[in-house]
């Protein structure tokens, strides 16, 4: 496939976010959201992890427009703490939609050291490909890995989320989905991420497979 230029790529992505907006204005009437279970009955133990909710401040949940949300800080006692975030929209209008942690991140002073993908093995199925950021803030390091869970698809691309909320709003009428988001201290000793990376994955396969119950497909 060639290669698409810079004036190639803002037209496309005009036209995703174009028809995007035509098609949230088509949704008027009421979205096809299968039942599913609250966040609040995620699993407080998860293999050796011990979670303890932290609530977020209620201004903050009605200023993003979070139909339900997750903010869960795990423990087993011996290792750092991994945090759980998972923020949930029943519906994606103009205004209520998922915030990318690449804007939200810098927003509160954490800026971006590397960045990358990560495919992390799930036992049954096709690897889990997630967002792999190390971020710095003051003398503070820490890894964020997130995806998307939208609609029975895990993206990490931004652009293709956008693509399929246009997509399975027009042939599905749906828009719901969420963000999924786990940290993690990085040692400031030499700022070796292994050790993060090894207990975020370790957690993330334990998680992966309850979020079925909580994130429609």
């Amino acid at each position: 496939m060639g290669r698409v230029g810079s004036a190639g790529r803002l037209w496309l992505a005009a036209a995703v976010l174009g028809c995007g907006i035509l098609s949230m204005g088509r949704l008027n009437h009421g979205e096809k959201v299968p039942a599913h279970a609250p966040l609040a009955e995620f699993p407080i133990v998860l293999g050796r992890w011990s979670g303890e909710n932290v609530p977020l401040p209620e201004r903050i949940v009605r200023a993003v427009g979070l139909d339900d949300y997750l903010n869960r800080i795990y423990s087993d006692g011996s290792e750092a703490p991994v945090t759980l975030y998972i923020s949930y929209y029943g519906g994606q209008r103009t205004g209520h939609t998922i915030h990318s942690p690449k804007n939200c991140l810098p927003g509160t002073g954490w800026q971006p050291v590397e960045s990358r993908r990560l495919a992390i093995p799930m036992a049954g199925t096709a690897p889990l490909l997630v967002n792999e950021y190390d971020v710095a803030r003051d003398t503070a390091h820490v890894l964020v890995l997130y995806w998307y869970q939208e609609r029975g698809r895990d993206v990490t691309s931004e652009y293709a989320a956008k693509f399929w909320l246009t997509a399975d709003a027009l042939t599905r009428d749906r828009t719901d989905g969420a963000l999924v988001r786990v940290t993690t201290p990085i040692a400031n000793s030499g700022r070796e991420i292994g050790p993060a990376e090894r207990r975020t994955t370790e957690f993330l396969r334990i998680v992966f497979p309850h979020l079925v119950k909580f994130i429609p497909n």
